[in-house]
């Protein structure tokens, strides 16, 4: 960090709005929030406990619920201390850092295990009777892990770059959580050389996994248009419909924010309210109305506690 930084602490903005929307907002964002860990803890005590989930891919949506859980967690609860008070609105210098390389972190994570889920549904499609060797318990494990220290590395990188320059103030963030866009504006230097290493590393992360589940699926496609039975094709993209639903809806709004040239205006905000606060959420009710399994597995659970209850 260098020793020119001269503010000690941000004041997050938040999104314009009027006083009076604050207690609303804050209630819908505090229903969400609750929602979105709960949604996301019940699918792992489930694929926890049902031995019939205890495959590859759910292998990996175990990954998927608790980054999104704690996704949701870095930014939303400091977002509901801005609502209730001016106070709640100062966040320290190093709190910030923390909060942008926990969020580019797990956001990176996702990225690279959307990546991994993708490939996992094309080997499951095109080569079932393989699929078992092929995606064996280590692999998985070795997958998993691939992704979390490619996140890490990635968040690490941004976040050095964002914070290795002096801030002199002003410290007024205008955003609601700390995001290295808003933040670069509050350098006293020049901060072109950073901005272009920023995105072009966002550019290689976001698009690279975007077009390598994009050609995952093209090949998914091709695999299934070959089965001979529409009840095995119908069921195969039943499979990979609930992937690409949230495939969509993670990388449509990031790659919109990260990826858009010119200045970041209002709209980035609201769309970053869904990318971070929304889609989250959506996982576990995509993952929970569209599978029949993860369904039969909570109607499972249902029973045993309703069992144990009466016990």
């Amino acid at each position: 960090m260098s020793n020119a930084s001269l503010v000690t602490a941000f004041i997050l903005m938040g999104l314009p709005h009027a006083p009076v929307l604050d207690a609303p907002i804050f209630g819908i964002l505090l229903v969400v929030y609750v929602l979105t860990v709960l949604g996301n803890l019940l699918i792992l005590l489930v694929i926890r406990v049902d031995s019939h989930l205890h495959t590859p891919m759910y292998y990996f949506l175990t990954n998927l619920s608790f980054i999104d859980m704690w996704f949701s967690t870095v930014t939303v609860p400091k977002m509901l201390m801005t609502l209730v008070s001016q106070s709640g609105r100062a966040i320290s210098f190093h709190s910030c850092m923390a909060q942008l390389y926990f969020f580019q972190f797990l956001g990176s994570t996702e990225c690279f295990l959307y990546t991994v889920m993708s490939y996992d549904r094309y080997l499951a499609i095109s080569y079932p009777l393989r699929y078992t060797s092929m995606m064996s318990g280590s692999t998985c494990a070795l997958l998993a892990t691939g992704t979390w220290l490619s996140g890490s590395l990635d968040s690490a990188v941004q976040t050095t770059l964002t914070f290795h320059l002096p801030y002199c103030g002003p410290s007024q963030i205008q955003h609601y959580f700390c995001d290295a866009p808003p933040i670069l504006k509050l350098v006293c230097a020049d901060t072109s050389a950073i901005e272009i290493v920023i995105f072009v590393t966002v550019g290689i992360v976001g698009l690279g996994c975007f077009l390598l589940i994009v050609l995952s699926y093209v090949s998914i496609v091709g695999s299934i248009l070959r089965i001979r039975t529409s009840e095995g094709r119908h069921r195969a993209f039943q499979t990979c419909a609930s992937h690409c639903i949230v495939v969509l809806c993670f990388f449509g709004p990031g790659l919109f924010i990260y990826l858009r040239p010119g200045s970041r205006k209002a709209v980035d905000e609201f769309v970053s309210i869904f990318y971070t606060v929304l889609t989250p959420l959506l996982n576990p009710v995509v993952y929970t109305l569209r599978n029949k399994e993860v369904k039969k597995a909570l109607l499972k659970l249902k029973d045993k506690v309703a069992y144990s209850q009466r016990e």
